[in-house]
C-alpha cells in the first residue's frame, strides 16, 4: 500500500508543466523547413462540383481530388442490420454535401500565405436543394444526400413491445415532442496535425492532437494503403477532446499524403471558424414520446419515436449508427420499465457530420426521459422525485438486466436520489416558491437521474471495438517505474491516476513513477480515450502489469534477503522480510548492474512486463448520478440564473477523488452550455448561422454556479479495485435538470418548453404564445 495509491487526493503530476506554460501542443511544435496548409472549403451545402479553377502560377502549390486519386475514401461501417454505408473522400470528387467540405489543399511557407492562395481559387458547381431538417429528410421524394443511402436513413434501430395492450388500460398518458439543438464541440485547442516522411527509417510520422493514436494509424494504413509499421502517430499534450479528437478525417489524410511526396514537414492547425462551421457538430436529436403510467406514477409502458441528425457523412470510425443505436438502447435509463417500444432513425442531411460528443447520446436521452417523468408528475399531482422513486431499479435487484438487455453491475439509484433530494432541500424550495420573490422572478426546482454505461469493450451498435487493454511497466536500473500505455490523456489526469495505480501495486512514491502516453512506437495497441474507459481498462492493465512486476521484485528481494518468498511483502519502496528489507533501488541495481549478487534461478523474464486487462463483463460498467438544481427565471427578460446545483455521483472506487471532482465540475459546465446557451442553427440553404464565438455562445464563469458534489462509492464487481468510469457523467444530467427547473418555475403560467437550449428567446416566445392562447 502507498500514501499516493488508490484513493489518495494526489496532486496532478502533469499540472506543473501546464500551469507554468510548458505544455507541448501541436501549435508549439516546430520542425526545420516546415510548411503550412490551408484548405479550400465548400461555400454551399449541396452541389455538383464541375471544376476547381487554379491560376497557373499557383498550380504547384494546390492539390485537388485528381492529385490524390490513389487515396481511398473514409468508410465507417456498422454491423447493425440494414446499415447503409457512405463514403467520405478526403477531397470532394464530384458532389459537395456540406458547407465547409474539403475541396483543395494549399501549401505555403505560412498559414497566411496558404490562405491567400486558397482565396484565389474559384469553384464551378451546380447547386442542389439542401436537406436541412431531419424529419423532412425522411419524407418520400426528398432529395438524397447519398445515392447509396436510400430514404436518407443510414439505419433504423428498433425495440418492439406490446404498447397497444398497455394503452388500453393505463389510467395516465402523457405525450411530449422534444428536441435538442445541434451543438459544436469546443475544446480550447482545435484539431491540428504535422506530417513528415522520415526517409532514414522509411516511415510516415504524424504528430496529432488525437484521442486514439493507434486507431488513427490503423485508419491511415487503410486509406493510404501502406503498412502500419511504416506509420508512427505521436500525440503530444491534447487541449481537450470530448470525442472531437476521436476521429480520423480528411485533413490529416491529406497532410499525410502530401508528406509522403515532399521533403519537408507540413502542418495544418484548425481555426475556430473551421471547427464551428465545418467539423465539430453533435447532439441534434428529435423525440416523440408517449408514456403510460398508473396513478402512483409507475411507468407501465414507454413508446418513443426518435431521430438523430447525423449530417453528411458517417464519421470514421464510430459510424452514423452509434448515436441512434445508443438512443434506442439506453432511453429507459435507470428505470424498471416493463413494456418498451422505440424506433430511432440515423438521418443524413447536408450538415457537418455528427460526431460522438462527451456522453454520446446520453445527454439527449436523459433530457427526453427526465422531461417525460416530470410531465407524469404534473399530470398526477406528485413531486417529480416521488415518481422517480417508484420507477428506479432497486439495489437488491443488482445485478440487473433491463428491458433493452443493459446489464447493471451494481449501484443504488434510490439512494442517489434521496441524497440529491436532501442536499437541494425540496421542502425549503417549495416554501420559497409559495412566498414569492421580491424581484418578481420565478423559482424552479429541477432534477434528473441517469445510468451511464461506461468502459464498454463492445459499443452500443454491437461491434466489438476492443477485447483487452495493455500497459507496459518497467523498473529502471535506478529503481524508478516507467509506465507506458496506448491510451491518450485529453485532460483527465491519466499521468497521475495511472501512476497512482503503480504506486498502489508496488508501494512506490508517485514522484518516482513516470507515465508515457500517446506514441504508437513505444506503447501497446489501444483503442484510445473514449467511453469513460481510461481507468477501467488502462488502469486495470496498469495494475496487472505492476502486480506481475511486484511479484518479480518480491522474488529478487527474497533472494537478496536470503528468506522465503512467502515471508516477504512489497511496500514502502522496498521488499520487507522478517529480518530486514531491501529497497527497490537496490533490487534494480542488483538485477541490471550486479547480477553476480543474485542466485542463478532468478526469473529470466526480467523487470519489464506487458500486462493486459479485460473487465469480467465487456458490455460496460454502469455508474449513475442524480442532479438537482434551483433556478430563478425572469418572466420579463427570459433570463435564467442558476441559484444552486447539486451532483450526487457513484463512480465506484475513486482512484483520485480530486480528479473525479474536476471531471464532474467540467462536465457539468458543458451541460449548462447544452441547457442554456449552445445552438448551431442553419438556414434553409444549409448555411450554418454561427461562425465565431460571438454567435455561438459558450457558458462563462458567471454562468456556472458553485457546484456541490457528493459521492457514493459502490464498487463494481467486474473491474480492478471496483473502479467505474466518470469522465462523461457530469455532462449528462444538466440539460434535463435545468430544463425541468425552468418548466417548474413557469408551470404557474401554464408554460412548458420542450427544446434545449432554453434561451431567453424561447422563454419569451412561450410566454407570449400562452398569453395569446388565453386571450
Amino acid at each position: 500500500m502507498s500514501k499516493s495509491g488508490v484513493g489518495a487526493r494526489a496532486k496532478r503530476k502533469e499540472d506543473e508543466r501546464f500551469l507554468y506554460g510548458r505544455g507541448q501542443y501541436i501549435g508549439d511544435l516546430r520542425f526545420p523547413r516546415m510548411r503550412e496548409v490551408a484548405f479550400v472549403r465548400s461555400p454551399v451545402a449541396h452541389a455538383r462540383l464541375k471544376d476547381v479553377v487554379i491560376p497557373g502560377h499557383l498550380r504547384s502549390s494546390v492539390f485537388t481530388a485528381r492529385d490524390i486519386a490513389g487515396v481511398l475514401p473514409l468508410k465507417a461501417v456498422s454491423p447493425l442490420p440494414g446499415f447503409q454505408v457512405s463514403e467520405q473522400p478526403p477531397l470532394v470528387t464530384d458532389k459537395i454535401r456540406q458547407v465547409g467540405e474539403l475541396i483543395a489543399m494549399c501549401v505555403a511557407d505560412t498559414r497566411a500565405e496558404a490562405e491567400d492562395i486558397a482565396a484565389q481559387i474559384s469553384l464551378e458547381y451546380d447547386e442542389l436543394p439542401a436537406v436541412v431538417d431531419m424529419l423532412d429528410a425522411q419524407k418520400p421524394g426528398c432529395v438524397l444526400v447519398h445515392d447509396t443511402v436510400k430514404g436518407n436513413v443510414y439505419v433504423n434501430v428498433a425495440f418492439d413491445g406490446d404498447i397497444e395492450s398497455v394503452a388500453k388500460t393505463a389510467p395516465v398518458k402523457v405525450t411530449r415532442e422534444l428536441r435538442t439543438a445541434r451543438q459544436v464541440m469546443s475544446p480550447i485547442e482545435c484539431r491540428g496535425f504535422i506530417a513528415q516522411w522520415d526517409s532514414r527509417v522509411n516511415q510516415l510520422i504524424l504528430h496529432g492532437a488525437t484521442q486514439f493514436p493507434h486507431v488513427v494509424r490503423t485508419g491511415l494504413s487503410l486509406v493510404l494503403q501502406i503498412p502500419e509499421i511504416q506509420i508512427r502517430v505521436i500525440s503530444p499534450d491534447v487541449g481537450g477532446g470530448f470525442g472531437y479528437k476521436a476521429i480520423l478525417a480528411g485533413e490529416e489524410v491529406c497532410l499525410c499524403w502530401l508528406a509522403m511526396r515532399v521533403d519537408y514537414p507540413v502542418r495544418w492547425l484548425e481555426d475556430r471558424r473551421e471547427m464551428l462551421v465545418a467539423n465539430a457538430n453533435c447532439r441534434e436529436h428529435y423525440y416523440n414520446i408517449t408514456a403510460y403510467a398508473d396513478n402512483s406514477g409507475k411507468i407501465l409502458g414507454f413508446d418513443a419515436k426518435a431521430a438523430v441528425d447525423t449530417g453528411a457523412y458517417s464519421a470514421y470510425p464510430f459510424s452514423a449508427a452509434i448515436e441512434a443505436s445508443q438512443v434506442s438502447a439506453i432511453l429507459p435509463g435507470p428505470y424498471s420499465i416493463p413494456v418498451y417500444r422505440c424506433n430511432t432513425a440515423a438521418v443524413a442531411t447536408n450538415k457537418a457530420p455528427q460526431l460522438p460528443y462527451r456522453g454520446v447520446a446520453r445527454p439527449g436521452v436523459c433530457y427526453a426521459m427526465e422531461l417525460v417523468v416530470d410531465a407524469i408528475a404534473r399530470e398526477i399531482g406528485k413531486e417529480p422525485h416521488e415518481v422517480r422513486a417508484v420507477n428506479l431499479v432497486r439495489p437488491e435487484q443488482m445485478p440487473y438486466d433491463n428491458i433493452t438487455d443493459k446489464h447493471f453491475d451494481s449501484g443504488d439509484y434510490p439512494q442517489l436520489l434521496r441524497m440529491a433530494v436532501e442536499a437541494i432541500d425540496v421542502n425549503a424550495v417549495r416554501a420559497r416558491q409559495q412566498r414569492g420573490e421580491k424581484d418578481g422572478r420565478l423559482i424552479g426546482l429541477g432534477m434528473s437521474i441517469f445510468s451511464e454505461q461506461t468502459g464498454h469493450g463492445t459499443t452500443a451498435d454491437g461491434k466489438r471495438r476492443v477485447l483487452y487493454e495493455q500497459a507496459f511497466a518497467r523498473l529502471t536500473p535506478d529503481g524508478r517505474l516507467d509506465i507506458r500505455a496506448g491510451i491518450q490523456s485529453i485532460g483527465q489526469g491519466l499521468e497521475t491516476t495511472l501512476a497512482q495505480i503503480g504506486s498502489e501495486c508496488l508501494g512506490m512514491d508517485i514522484e518516482d513513477i513516470h507515465v508515457k502516453l500517446g506514441d504508437t512506437e513505444i506503447s501497446p495497441y489501444s483503442s484510445g480515450a473514449w467511453g469513460s474507459r481510461g481507468m477501467i481498462w488502462a488502469g486495470g492493465a496498469t495494475a496487472r502489469a505492476c502486480q506481475e512486476l511486484a511479484d518479480r521484485v518480491a522474488r529478487i528481494g527474497a533472494a537478496l534477503l536470503q528468506t522465503d518468498l512467502k515471508s516477504v511483502v512489497v511496500r514502502d519502496n522496498g521488499v520487507y522480510g522478517p529480518n530486514g528489507n531491501v529497497s527497490l533501488r537496490d533490487i534494480a541495481r542488483a538485477y541490471y548492474l550486479a547480477p553476480s549478487e543474485l542466485p542463478g534461478d532468478i526469473d529470466p523474464h526480467g523487470l519489464e512486463v506487458t500486462g493486459g486487462f479485460t473487465p469480467t463483463r465487456i458490455t460496460g460498467i454502469h455508474t449513475g448520478a442524480a442532479h438537482a438544481t434551483i433556478v430563478a427565471v425572469d418572466p420579463e427578460t427570459g433570463g435564467v440564473e442558476i441559484l444552486d446545483y447539486v451532483v450526487v455521483e457513484d463512480a465506484g472506487t475513486l482512484v483520485n477523488p480530486m480528479i473525479v471532482d474536476g471531471q464532474i465540475f467540467g462536465g457539468t459546465a458543458q451541460g449548462i452550455g447544452s441547457a442554456l446557451f449552445e445552438e448551431m442553427a442553419f438556414d434553409k440553404q444549409g448555411q450554418p448561422l454561427a461562425s465565431t464565438l460571438a454567435d455561438y455562445l459558450l457558458p462563462g464563469c458567471p454562468d456556472v454556479p458553485n457546484i456541490r458534489v457528493f459521492h457514493m462509492q459502490t464498487p463494481s464487481p467486474y473491474t480492478e479495485f471496483g473502479i467505474k468510469g466518470v469522465g462523461e457523467g457530469g455532462a449528462i444530467g444538466p440539460g434535463a435538470a435545468i430544463a425541468n427547473a425552468i418548466n417548474d418555475a413557469l408551470k404557474s403560467l401554464g408554460v412548458e418548453i420542450c427544446e434545449i437550449p432554453v434561451t431567453p428567446r424561447r422563454i419569451l416566445h412561450a410566454l407570449s404564445t400562452q398569453v395569446r392562447r388565453r386571450a
